[in-house]
């Protein structure tokens, strides 16, 4: 089957999906429909398909949405709370340094062809609280088995995007945070020159090297504009529901039938250590609550083991404190993206240095 074919037809699946979501009245139905639909049929073997510059284009929407909320207000919140932030990535490190420990713990021996040293760094890494494509590109560099950290980063984002909305929609909260948008209305002049200087910031970003480019550099060239009080468009709902459709078919098709057979008994740790550490997560974010005043909702997925684009878009649909969950995951990913190395080879030169006393 042609692959523009394929990407169409997974495309409909996923606009299908997504209103079914709505008419079910789902969390974030725009990306939960197409996620489940899109992984559910993956997994069985469907041609599914997700075009690259369609995600691109997904989560440079994303970024510029978000960005809109930085008002020079709620940027000084931001600012005033850099503590908080401060310790949520500390919080971050530590948990991905634990949940590596343990999964190294369990499977020592358990890995047909992988050598010691090998697990060592499978383990870190697949343990690591960052994105998925760049813990693996880092992990190849290091010697790891790179299916089985794509594979550990790809379960736990899918576990934490299904479970967190569910989660706050039992939970019964939504509304909470006045924060709205810098711009409410769409100036299409203003809408189109904010849309140029979003790529040119992706582009910015793609050039440089980093992570997440399209997203990150819609996101920063938003926020200097909006931080700026310079306010251009808001940006139409079916452009975001768009946005929100391809992230959600683009994190769908990694869970092929492959994916299924890559070592079953390390898809199950991951899955256990995936809960435990949303329910850690969410102790922590409880406590953070109660030192910095804002709701445990918001804390909650900003502190959360997910992708940035996913909780970012939980936080948005459900009005949960937009700013401040970004403003976690972004700092989160930074932290994490510059320190996992430095720290893996910290971490993995203890034994050598406890084995010479």
């Amino acid at each position: 089957m042609p692959f523009i074919v394929r990407v169409l037809l997974t495309l409909l699946l996923a606009l299908a999906a997504a209103e079914l979501c709505v008419w079910l009245h789902t969390p974030i139905p725009w990306m939960i429909g197409p996620l489940l639909a899109t992984s559910l049929v993956s997994v069985f073997g469907a041609p599914t398909a997700s075009w690259i510059p369609a995600r691109n284009t997904g989560q440079w929407v994303i970024g510029c949405a978000l960005g809109l909320y930085f008002t020079p207000a709620v940027g000084a919140l931001v600012v005033g709370l850099w503590w908080a932030i401060a310790l949520g990535i500390a919080w971050a490190l530590a948990l991905g340094l634990g949940f590596g420990a343990w999964l190294r713990r369990v499977h020592a021996g358990q890995l047909p062809g992988v050598s010691a040293q090998q697990l060592r760094c499978t383990t870190y890494f697949a343990g690591a609280i960052g994105g998925a494509s760049e813990m693996t590109l880092i992990a190849e560099r290091q010697g790891a088995r790179t299916d089985l950290v794509a594979a550990a980063h790809s379960l736990r984002v899918l576990l934490v995007t299904l479970t967190i909305p569910f989660t706050m929609q039992a939970w019964g909260v939504s509304g909470l945070d006045a924060s709205l948008p810098a711009a409410r209305a769409v100036q299409w002049p203003g809408l189109a020159a904010l849309g140029a200087l979003c790529l040119a910031g992706g582009l910015l970003m793609q050039r440089l090297g980093r992570a997440n480019p399209w997203f990150m550099g819609s996101l920063l060239a938003t926020m200097v504009l909006t931080l700026s009080g310079v306010t251009l468009s808001a940006l139409p709902g079916w452009l975001t529901a768009g946005a929100q459709l391809v992230i959600g078919v683009s994190l769908g098709v990694r869970f092929t039938p492959a994916f299924v057979h890559t070592a079953p008994r390390w898809l199950g740790s991951v899955a256990l250590a995936s809960f435990v550490m949303m329910g850690l997560c969410a102790g922590f974010g409880w406590a953070l609550s109660w030192l910095t005043g804002l709701h445990p909702a918001t804390l909650l997925l900003g502190t959360s083991p997910g992708g940035i684009a996913e909780m970012a878009i939980t936080a948005k649909v459900l009005q949960l404190g937009v700013p401040m969950v970004t403003a976690f995951q972004v700092c989160r990913l930074v932290a994490v993206l510059v320190l996992a190395e430095p720290v893996y080879r910290w971490w993995s030169a203890r034994p050598s240095a406890e084995a010479q006393k």
